[in-house]
């Protein structure tokens, strides 16, 4: 790496954030004459994590959609319902589709140099971004970074919960799975460790990515993810014989934490920059949203920083936060009475940030009063 070379833009962080940013800048062919560095840790070799999202309109990643279903079930202890959401589509991109997809494409760049190392920390200094990585140097008009550097250092009535899963792809010997149906969340589960259910994503009769969820402060032991998993196909699929294909484990932060979304000339972007959505823990949506405003910005003003704006949807999920990390309701309380009573399209729109006061209205009457009236005086 030549330290003492200066870029229009770096990106720090090669993963959803930083490569959807990036191709979005190779799409609109308006930075080819710029010089583009992309840092990461490591190369992107494993397919580490699954996407899934929702929209109405095909989007720049729509060929890489290994499966889309517009039927989502909803299950409950003694409720269940079969959501029909056309016009959307609920879609699911596998990680290691989208790495390929998009670093093939950024290799074919004369413009854009890739390099893997320690990041160590980013900056503004004497009106140039800078990055600190493998203890070298490197300044740029802009730095667009997705590393979490620090954990959020928690201020009053901000919560932090931890959204953690462990995924199976398993393969049956025989049809079990309906492929044009995939279950959004089943509750049916136990909750003694939090928040917790179960999706399904099925892609064929024998093939389906099976997903045990919960909402908590701590991780469990490794063994407990899969207890759950196994109890679960067992008890509510009636699969006893089936292959492991493929397993993956995360863990996303779900808090009103208010991420630090701009520095001077170091623009936080994904979970850094608080595109993950405190409430649910959703982020690929919200961070080709915000992509797309950084660029349009970009162009238009040759400044990437957005104007601020004041945003309820923000403290809709500080209440709902607030409910779950004090455990005053349970899960029954709060998903089955909104699912009860609004058509899907209503609460896409809304856990999308994009429905009507209407909408919301009508979504938050269906609620339990007191805890939630309560929750909101706190954060007021």
């Amino acid at each position: 790496m030549n330290t003492n070379t200066s870029y229009d833009y770096i990106i720090c962080g090669a993963g959803c954030a930083g490569l959807s940013l990036l191709i979005r800048m190779i799409e609109s062919q308006r930075v080819t004459d710029k010089r583009i560095l992309l840092v990461d840790k490591e190369e992107k070799i494993k397919n580490d994590r699954t996407w899934c999202f929702w929209e109405t309109e095909p989007d720049i990643f729509e060929t890489l959609v290994y499966k889309s279903w517009d039927k989502l079930w909803y299950h409950d202890t003694g409720f269940s319902r079969l959501m029909k959401i056309s016009p959307y589509q609920y879609k699911m991109i596998r990680g290691i589709d989208f790495y390929n997809y998009c670093l093939n494409i950024i290799r074919q760049q004369k413009n854009i140099e890739l390099q893997y190392g320690h990041v160590e920390s980013v900056a503004t200094e004497n009106e140039k971004a800078v990055l600190y990585m493998d203890g070298h140097r490197i300044e740029a008009s802009y730095i667009f970074n997705s590393v979490l550097f620090d954990k959020p250092q928690l201020k009053r009535k901000e919560y932090l919960l931890l959204q953690h899963f462990k995924g199976w792809i398993i393969e049956t010997g025989k049809p079990v799975f309906n492929a044009r149906e995939a279950t959004m969340m089943d509750f049916r589960i136990k909750q003694e460790d939090g928040i917790a259910f179960v999706y399904i994503m099925p892609f064929t009769e024998t093939k389906a990515l099976v997903e045990y969820t919960l909402f908590s402060t701590e991780l469990l032991p490794a063994e407990k993810y899969d207890a759950a998993l196994k109890n679960y196909l067992k008890q509510y699929l009636a699969i006893n014989n089936y292959k492991l294909l493929e397993e993956e484990f995360g863990v996303i932060p779900m808090t009103n934490y208010q991420f630090s979304l701009y520095g001077e000339k170091v623009i936080n972007i994904g979970t850094a920059g608080g595109q993950t959505k405190g409430s649910s823990g959703y982020t690929f949506k919200f961070i080709q949203k915000h992509s797309k405003a950084l660029l349009n910005q970009l162009i238009e003003t040759g400044n990437p920083v957005l104007p601020q704006k004041t945003n309820r949807f923000k403290f809709y999920d500080s209440i709902l936060l607030s409910i779950l990390y004090h455990k005053e309701l349970s899960a029954s309380q709060i998903f089955t009475p909104i699912i009860k009573k609004n058509k899907p399209q209503q609460l896409l729109r809304f856990m999308d940030n994009e429905s009507s006061l209407k909408d919301d209205l009508k979504i938050i009457s269906g609620l339990p009063t007191l805890p939630f009236l309560k929750a909101a005086i706190k954060q007021f």
